[in-house]
C-alpha cells in the first residue's frame, strides 16, 4: 500500500465518521421528546437571580 492510497482511504474514512456523527447530533437536537429541554436552555440567559 502507499501513502496516497492510505491517505485516501483516511480521507475517506474520515468524511464517512462526520457525516454519520453529524447526523446523530442532528436527530439527536431535533427529537420531539428533547424540545422542552433545549427550550429551557435558551430562556437562562432571560431569567432574573
Amino acid at each position: 500500500m502507499t501513502y496516497e492510497t492510505i491517505a485516501g482511504l483516511a480521507k475517506t474514512g474520515g468524511l464517512i465518521y462526520f457525516v454519520v456523527l453529524f447526523a446523530v447530533v442532528l436527530a439527536f437536537v431535533l427529537w420531539p421528546r428533547n424540545a422542552e429541554k433545549f427550550r429551557e436552555a435558551a430562556n437562562i440567559p432571560l431569567k432574573e437571580d
